[in-house]
């Protein structure tokens, strides 16, 4: 068959460096992060011991090059991490994305030299946290009818508006901001704004599902100096080809944490005894299991080959969503399966299983909804673009 036939195996394992950072990621895991993981989960503030410790350990900036004081990596290494990270503390997880998948990635790429110095790096050191302030109370998956507004006022802007469901909202030192400095999707761009700036509020906190807090973020005639500006006018495209990043780290976590379910559920089955024998021996549990590893090992793969393809660039925005979509209902599905198979013990806190159910939910609404995923997964087939806004009146 010649070149085909002799050489055209695919490798879907990990490298020798991959495998030997995966270890030494799993040791780290394991010697600092195993005792306590449970109250972690439950204690709805940001692990900021655990953000030290990693940044200590070089875990932080994993994406970030080595110039701008990260670790030089790439989203496989982070994804890598992620996994391991989860598989002992799924709430440690979390300082991964903002450390190296979230805004960090888009002030890494497109920040100044003086930024850079003066806000990455803090948070690279652990000592900071940035958020994306981007949603709307009008303005979610149609994030482009966004209504807050950045004003020339000498050579800086005057911000006024308000965002809603930020992530670390209640907490963030930083925020990534998106803004409007004129009309259309090309008047889109976005700016830092530091907690303590004048005409920076917060409404009243609300909880979410998984126990993390939001807040309500007010901007009222609040002054941003042109140090602070990131991407001006006609920046929302690269924003949005950095928050596909971001969507990586949603969609990795998705898959550890119903990852780290299916392996609870399974140790469960294999000891825990009913009628007699244990759980595994009965068949409708084993299609369970099966059912589970057919999708984690699909999203997997999925997930690798987004990042992989991206190298050390922004991930194509087609495999991006097609990656998360599928990760955030296997992780979902491997949750809620491990839940029903340990009974009260899986809805019970005293067990991870329904933190991790709690979790990937979130994550199918977050950084872009499985819906609005699909939508781009169908332009990607009919290369096209479909509007979801109704027809113009002639």
């Amino acid at each position: 068959m010649g070149v085909l036939g002799h050489s055209s195996r695919m490798d879907f394992s990990l490298t020798e460096d991959q495998r030997l950072f995966s270890d030494s990621v799993q040791g780290f895991a394991e010697r600092y992060l195993a005792e306590g993981a449970l109250a972690r989960a439950h204690a709805g503030t940001f692990p900021w011991d655990i953000a030290k410790l990693m940044a200590e350990h070089g875990l932080l900036g994993i994406t970030i090059a080595e110039a701008d004081g990260g670790q030089g990596g790439d989203l496989m290494d982070a994804i890598i991490a992620t996994e391991r990270i989860a598989s002992v503390c799924p709430r440690s997880a979390d300082v991964l994305q903002f450390g190296s998948f979230g805004p960090i990635r888009v002030l890494a790429e497109y920040g100044s030299d003086e930024q850079k110095s003066r806000v990455l790096a803090k948070l690279l050191a652990g000592e900071a946290l940035i958020a994306v302030a981007m949603t709307e109370s009008d303005a979610g998956s149609a994030v482009t009818d966004l209504r807050t507004t950045a004003t020339p006022d000498g050579d800086g802007f005057r911000i006024n508006g308000s965002k809603v469901f930020t992530s670390h909202g209640p907490e963030a030192d930083f925020f990534l901001t998106y803004v409007r400095f004129g009309p259309g999707v090309g008047g889109i761009g976005s700016v830092l704004i530091e907690r303590a700036a004048d005409g920076f509020s917060n409404g009243k906190p609300t909880r979410y599902m998984s126990g993390d807090e939001w807040t309500p973020l007010f901007f009222d005639n609040l002054y941003v100096g042109p140090e602070n500006v990131l991407l001006g006018e006609g920046g929302f495209k690269k924003q949005i080809a950095g928050f596909n990043v971001e969507r990586m780290g949603n969609a990795a976590r998705s898959l550890a944490l119903g990852q780290f379910a299916f392996d609870v559920a399974r140790e469960h089955a294999l000891t825990r005894q009913q009628f007699g024998r244990p759980l595994c021996e009965f068949q409708g549990l084993q299609w369970k299991f099966a059912d589970m590893k057919m999708q984690l090992d699909a999203a997997r793969l999925l997930l690798y080959r987004a990042a992989t393809n991206a190298d050390k660039s922004f991930p194509d925005a087609s495999e991006t969503a097609i990656a998360k979509a599928y990760c955030n209902r296997a992780g979902f599905d491997a949750a809620n399966e491990a839940m029903q198979i340990l009974g009260g013990a899986g809805y019970s806190q005293d067990s991870l299983i329904e933190y991790c159910f709690r979790r990937t939910r979130g994550w199918m609404i977050a950084g872009g909804s499985v819906e609005i995923l699909k939508n781009r997964i169908a332009e990607g087939i009919f290369d096209r673009r479909f509007s979801q806004r109704p027809p113009k009146s002639s």
